[in-house]
C-alpha cells in the first residue's frame, strides 16, 4: 500500500477520533514491546503489583497485540481529557480521584471507540479489530509513549506537553494498516516533584512505582484490612489519589473536559466528613451509581474512610 494511502487513512482515523472528543491520537506499528519484556517481568518478580494477581496473568498478550487481535497491523492510542471544572479534594475533606467524580469511564469511553470503529468501517470497510478501555492486558502507556501522543513521567503516567495527565487512555488493535508515528522525547528533566510529594513513597525510583504502596492501590485493589504502616499517610484519600499529577508542573496546562457524564452527581459537590463518615449504602448505590467507585464497593470505602479518619467501626 502507498505511503500517501497510509497517511490520507491515518488522518481520518485522527479527525473522526477529534471530532468524537478525544484529545489526542497517535499510531504505533502492532509489534512485539521488546523493550517492555523485562521491565515487567522484574517489576513482578519485585512483588510491586501486590495482590492485582491479574497482573502476572496473560504475560505473552500484555507484550504482543497479535496475541490479542490475530493478525494485527496498527495499534490506534487516544486520550479523553477528565480534569473537571471544579476541584472537589479540598484540603479538610475526604477526597476521591477526579477521574472517578462522573460516570464509569469505561463504558462512556468505549461506547466513542465503537462508535469511532464503525465510521471508519463505513469510509474504508470492513476492520477486524477490538477497543480496550483499561480493560484488557495492554500495556497502555508503552503504546501511548510508542506512538508519540506523549511520555512517561516519573510518576509511571502519561505526560503530555500540551495539556498534562488527567486524561483516559483508549486503543483500537485493529488488522487496519496505518502510518505509524513516532515516539516523543521525555520532558521530565531533573524535576522530582512527584517522588517528593508521594505519602506513602510509592515512588521507589524515577519510572518506577511500587503499586502495593500506592494510596489507590490501598483503597481500590486491596480488599483486605489496610497496613497500620501506612496510617496517616492517606491525606485524606478515600478513593484512589491525585497527589503525584497534581503537583507536577506539566499540569498548570490542564484544562477542563466538555463531556457532561463526567460532571460529578450534584450532591457529591455538597458532602461534607460527617457526610462521608454517616454514609449509607442507600445513599451510596445512589451517588455512585454510574460511577468507577463502585468498584470498591459500600463496604470498601467505609473501611477507607475508617483507616483515614481512624474512627473504629461501631461495637
Amino acid at each position: 500500500m502507498s505511503s500517501q494511502v497510509l497517511e490520507k487513512r491515518s488522518q481520518l482515523v485522527k479527525e473522526k477520533a477529534k471530532a468524537l472528543g478525544f484529545d489526542f491520537c497517535g499510531i504505533s506499528r502492532a509489534e512485539f514491546l521488546e523493550e517492555e519484556a523485562p521491565k515487567l517481568e522484574n517489576w513482578l518478580k519485585q512483588g510491586m503489583h501486590g495482590q492485582m494477581h491479574y497482573m502476572e496473568n496473560h504475560f505473552d498478550k500484555r507484550l504482543d497485540p497479535t496475541k490479542l487481535v490475530e493478525g494485527a497491523r496498527s495499534v490506534v492510542t487516544l486520550l479523553y481529557n477528565y480534569y473537571p471544572e471544579e476541584d472537589l479534594s479540598q484540603s479538610d475533606n475526604y477526597k476521591i480521584s477526579k477521574y472517578a467524580y462522573g460516570q464509569d469511564y469505561h463504558f462512556v469511553i468505549k461506547d466513542k471507540l465503537r462508535n469511532l470503529v464503525a465510521e471508519l468501517q463505513e469510509e474504508i470497510g470492513e476492520i477486524e479489530g477490538r477497543v480496550f478501555v483499561d480493560s484488557a492486558p495492554v500495556m497502555e502507556r508503552a503504546w501511548a509513549k510508542r506512538s508519540g501522543v506523549g511520555w512517561v513521567g516519573k510518576n509511571s503516567l502519561l505526560l503530555t506537553k500540551q495539556r498534562g495527565s488527567f486524561f483516559f487512555l483508549a486503543e483500537i488493535i485493529s488488522d487496519l494498516e496505518l502510518q505509524a508515528d513516532g515516539p516523543m522525547k521525555d520532558y521530565c528533566g531533573t524535576c522530582t516533584r512527584c517522588l517528593d510529594a508521594c505519602p506513602t513513597d510509592a515512588i521507589v525510583a524515577p519510572y518506577v512505582v511500587d503499586g502495593s504502596r500506592c494510596i489507590s492501590y490501598y483503597t481500590i485493589e486491596l480488599k483486605e484490612e489496610i497496613p497500620k504502616k501506612a496510617q496517616a499517610k492517606f491525606e485524606n484519600w478515600i478513593f484512589g489519589c491525585d497527589i503525584c499529577q497534581d503537583v507536577c508542573p506539566w499540569n498548570r496546562h490542564a484544562r477542563p473536559h466538555q463531556e457532561p457524564d463526567f460532571s460529578p452527581h450534584p450532591e457529591l459537590r455538597s458532602m461534607q466528613k460527617e457526610d462521608w463518615e454517616e454514609l449509607t449504602e442507600e445513599v451510596f448505590r445512589k451517588l455512585f451509581k454510574k460511577s468507577a467507585v463502585k468498584r470498591t464497593k459500600y463496604q470498601g470505602l467505609q473501611r477507607n474512610i475508617r483507616f483515614v479518619s481512624d474512627k473504629k467501626r461501631p461495637q
